[in-house]
Parts: structure tokens; C-alpha cells; sequence
């Protein structure tokens, strides 16, 4: 039997390798991200017909639908959708707009909202159950200096994680929940580019800001995270829902 798995925001980074992870593990891979290039590009990754593109926008629910369309449709069947696509810019206060704020929990927040019901829609075609995975973010544990946005959508993640867990454990389906601490992605270099801009400072100087209390000493790989997604996809953790497991090499305790 066929497994097949979406990942959002599967272009690059932490999404990506999330996709090679589960693609490992034995899943067909649809890869939907807001380039289609870049998705493109990350299929050529793959072996041939193991993994198919899809470019979605995905705050807008009507994309978000139509991608998880023709990826279920290629592959016949879905069973773990992984709602990682997200944005992170740094956002004093004083610098929030409202286009800001609708991009970031339009993707961050709505993008999971939107995920969840795709996921549900097929899963209940398809007859069976399945996995919803989420990504917040340690940030979404404890709230981080300047990231106001970001911080703010990833605890509504984890609260929607919650509230979805309930609601559909009737259908068999399980929500939960990722948090990656300070990972070596494009994205994350960027965060700390601008808190380091922001205060007069270097490059180093704003990464070692969000590095400095990693218990581990050392900042994380994606495959980091990809491993906790891995468990969450699959048979050892079909007991587990509502929960967020933090991948961060010990910066937050809880």
C-alpha cells in the first residue's frame, strides 16, 4: 500500500528536509510550496515518480485546497500532511503594519487552519484516518525578543493544535505539534541578519543572540527536526495527539 505524505513550505530548509526524511521512511512525497520553481526543483531531488510540485499561497485557502486536490489525486491516497510553511520577520513594535500582520498569520496561522481541512477532507475520502503535524516553534513556547508576529502566530498554532487534536480524534486523526529552536535555514539567517541590523551589530553577533542558551552547544540541523516529524508520521507515536515536541537542544524546559 501506497503512503503518501504533504509537506508545505517543503521547497528549502526544514520542509525539505522533512520530504527526504518521510520520502526515507517509505512515503510519496507532495511537495507544495509558494515557488513553484523552487518545488520543481526540489522534486528533481527524488527519485523519478516519487515525489510530485504543487505551488500554493498558503494563506489562501482556495490554493491551499486546490495543491492537496492534485497531489491526492496523482498519488491515490493521503495519510500524513505536514503543515510547515512560515515566515519570520523581526517586528519591534513600533514597526508592525497591518500588511505585516495579516502575511504572517495569513501563512503561519491560517496556512495551518487551511492544511488541516484539506488533510480532513481526504482523509475522509480516502476512508481511513491519518496525521496532522504542525510546525510552531520554540518561540511558540517561550516568547522571543522582537519577534512579536512570529512568536504570537506560532502559540496559536499550538493552541489550534490542541483544539484540532480533540475535535477530530473521533475520525482517527491525529494533530500535533513541532518546535524547532535555532536551525541552520535561510530563514533563520535572516532573523538574526535583521535583530543584528536592528541593533547596530554583525551577522554573528544577532545568531549568537537566539544561540547562546542552547543547552547542547551546538545550533540545530534541519534533519534535526525532520527525525521528530519522522516519529510523529509514524507507528511508534500512534498514541500521541494535542501534544508540540520541542526540538531545540534545551533552550526551553517544560
Amino acid at each position: 500500500m501506497v503512503k503518501v505524505a504533504i509537506v508545505t513550505g517543503a521547497g528549502q530548509g526544514i520542509g525539505l528536509a522533512i520530504a527526504k526524511r518521510l520520502h526515507a521512511d517509505g512515503f510519496k512525497i507532495g511537495i507544495v510550496d509558494y515557488n513553484p520553481d523552487t518545488a520543481e526543483a526540489a522534486v528533481a531531488e527524488f527519485p523519478e515518480g516519487d515525489a510530485i510540485a504543487a505551488g500554493a499561497d498558503v494563506s489562501k485557502r482556495e490554493q491551499v485546497f486546490e495543491a492537496f486536490d492534485k497531489i491526492a489525486a496523482h498519488f491515490g491516497d493521503l495519510n500524513v500532511v505536514v503543515n510547515n510553511a512560515g515566515v519570520a520577520p523581526t517586528t519591534p513594535l513600533e514597526t508592525i503594519t497591518q500588511e505585516m500582520f495579516d502575511q504572517v498569520y495569513g501563512i503561519n496561522v491560517a496556512g495551518v487552519i487551511w492544511g488541516a481541512q484539506a488533510a480532513q477532507k481526504h482523509f475522509k475520502a480516502f476512508g481511513h484516518g491519518g496525521r496532522i503535524i504542525n510546525a510552531t516553534s520554540q518561540a511558540g513556547v517561550l516568547g522571543n525578543p522582537e519577534l512579536a508576529l512570529y512568536s504570537g502566530s506560532k502559540f496559536a498554532v499550538r493552541g489550534i493544535t490542541q483544539v484540532l487534536a480533540r475535535d477530530l480524534a473521533q475520525d482517527d486523526i491525529t494533530v500535533t505539534a513541532f518546535a524547532p529552536g535555532i536551525v541552520k535555514t535561510p530563514m533563520m539567517f535572516g532573523i538574526a541578519h535583521e535583530v543584528a541590523v536592528n541593533a547596530g551589530k554583525d551577522d554573528e553577533w544577532g545568531m549568537n543572540q537566539f544561540a547562546q542558551n542552547i543547552t547542547l552547544k551546538r545550533l540545530s540541523e534541519p534533519e534535526d527536526v525532520a527525525n521528530v516529524v519522522a516519529f510523529l508520521a509514524g507507528p511508534d507515536s500512534t498514541y500521541i495527539t494535542g501534544q508540540t515536541i520541542v526540538v531545540d537542544g534545551g533552550m526551553v524546559f517544560h
